[in-house]
C-alpha cells in the first residue's frame, strides 16, 4: 500500500477513487459497490463507447487508421472487429489508445468537474498505463480470478504486480461477494483521513 495520495488538478471536487485490476478481476463489481454507499460511478468504458458513437472526429481518426472493415452500417464501429484487431497486435492497441485517449480523458475531467455533491469512483482498466491515475486521489487495485477468455487481453495490459505498486489500497475480490464489500466499506470509511 502507497500512502501519499496525488495532488488532483480537477479543482471544486469531491474525492476520486480510482478502481483498476486486470481484465475480468472485478472492476466492476467493486466500482458499484462504492456507487452502493455513495458515491458517483463513471465507468471508462463505457464513456469511450460513447464517444464511439456520438464523437465523429474519433470514429474518423479511427476508420482513417484501421480502415473500413471496422464500420458497421452508417458508419458506425464494430467494436468486436476493432477488438479483435488491437487485441492481437500490441502496436495497434498502442495506436488505438493514442487515438482515443485524449477524448476520453477530457469527458471525463468534465464529468469531475460537473459531479458537486459526492465522491467520485472511476473505473478504469488503463487507469495506470493511461496515467489518468494522476487525477485520482486514492487508487485501489483489484485482485482476483481471472476469466478464461481473459487472458488474451489480459497479456495486453499492465502485469498485475506492476500496478500494485501504484495502489493506496488493494480489494482481494477472489472470495465471497461479502468479504468484498466489506473491504470497500472499510475503504469508504477511511477515504477521508
Amino acid at each position: 500500500m502507497h500512502v501519499s495520495l496525488v495532488e488532483n488538478p480537477c479543482d471544486e471536487k469531491d474525492m476520486v477513487i480510482g478502481v483498476t485490476g486486470s481484465f475480468g478481476s472485478g472492476k466492476t463489481t467493486v466500482a458499484r459497490m462504492f456507487a452502493k454507499l455513495g458515491a458517483y460511478y463513471i465507468d471508462a468504458d463505457r464513456v469511450y463507447h460513447s464517444l464511439l458513437r456520438h464523437d465523429s472526429a474519433m470514429r474518423k481518426k479511427i476508420i482513417k487508421h484501421f480502415g473500413e472493415t471496422v464500420t458497421m452500417s452508417a458508419g458506425k464501429i464494430d467494436t468486436k472487429k476493432l477488438a479483435k484487431i488491437v487485441f492481437s497486435d500490441r502496436a495497434k492497441l498502442d495506436l488505438l489508445n493514442r487515438l482515443t485517449h485524449p477524448a476520453i480523458k477530457n469527458k471525463i475531467k468534465d464529468m469531475i468537474r460537473a459531479e458537486k455533491t459526492r465522491d467520485i469512483v472511476l473505473e478504469a482498466p488503463l487507469l495506470i498505463e493511461s496515467r489518468f491515475y494522476r487525477e485520482a486521489d486514492i487508487v485501489i487495485v483489484i485482485e482476483g480470478r481471472e476469466k478464461e477468455d481473459a487472458l488474451m487481453r489480459t497479456r495486453m495490459q499492465m502485469p498485475l504486480n506492476k500496478k500494485l505498486a501504484f495502489a493506496d489500497f488493494i480489494i482481494d475480490n477472489s472470495g465471497t461477494r461479502e468479504k468484498t464489500f466489506s473491504q470497500v466499506r472499510e475503504i469508504w470509511k477511511k477515504r477521508g483521513e
